[in-house]
């Protein structure tokens, strides 16, 4: 088996591990799974990139094919960073489930439970809407209800007597170069 049969198995193996470990309920599990999940993913950017090369830019002394492509390179970088972001948002849910609960394992709640064995009524487990009426039929904000409404939406037949009184341009105007129709400044 050459390198590049050894890195396929190894990224294999961490992609398997990985998906495992993110489908424990204990959060530090999922962190690590997802750690394993983020190495084989750059592996995979390493094994793709094909052939080791020159630098792109090491000027044109090179062709096109001694180059090394800078895209996998980019990825990689790119995907080192968005596991580094993702770790630390998963290390402070873990920490702050640490702190309230003590533990970092994910619980089932009712509603879990209900799904899970088949007996939940949809339409209590269904988020239901309700429509706000007003008796005057305004258009309002969420301040529902106060007349002291920092924003007021206007409907169509708010503009019914409102006229519009900015100056318009003649084309006179324009191939002067004037812009509010007056006289030259």
């Amino acid at each position: 088996m050459n390198v590049s049969g050894v890195l396929i198995v190894v990224m294999a193996v961490l992609f398997a591990c990985g998906v495992y470990a993110m489908l424990e309920r204990s959060l530090t599990r999922v962190l690590i799974g997802f750690l394993l999940l983020g190495n084989a993913a750059n592996l995979l950017l390493l094994i793709v990139m094909g052939e080791p090369g020159v630098a792109p830019f090491f000027g044109s002394a090179a062709s096109s094919d001694e180059m090394s492509d800078p895209l996998p390179q980019a990825l990689t970088l790119t995907a080192i960073v968005i596991t580094f972001a993702v770790s630390a948002f998963l290390l402070a849910l873990i920490y702050r489930s640490w702190q309230l609960g003590q533990a970092d394992t994910v619980e089932d709640d009712e509603a879990d439970r209900a799904v899970r064995e088949g007996t939940a009524d949809v339409d209590e487990t269904m988020d239901v809407e309700y429509e706000i009426e007003d008796e005057d039929d305004d258009a309002t904000t969420d301040f529902v209800g106060l007349d002291t409404s920092p924003i007021t939406v206007l409907g169509s037949r708010d503009f019914a007597g409102l006229r519009d009184d900015a100056p318009v341009d003649s084309p006179s105007d324009r191939a002067a170069g004037r812009r509010d129709g007056g006289e030259d400044e």
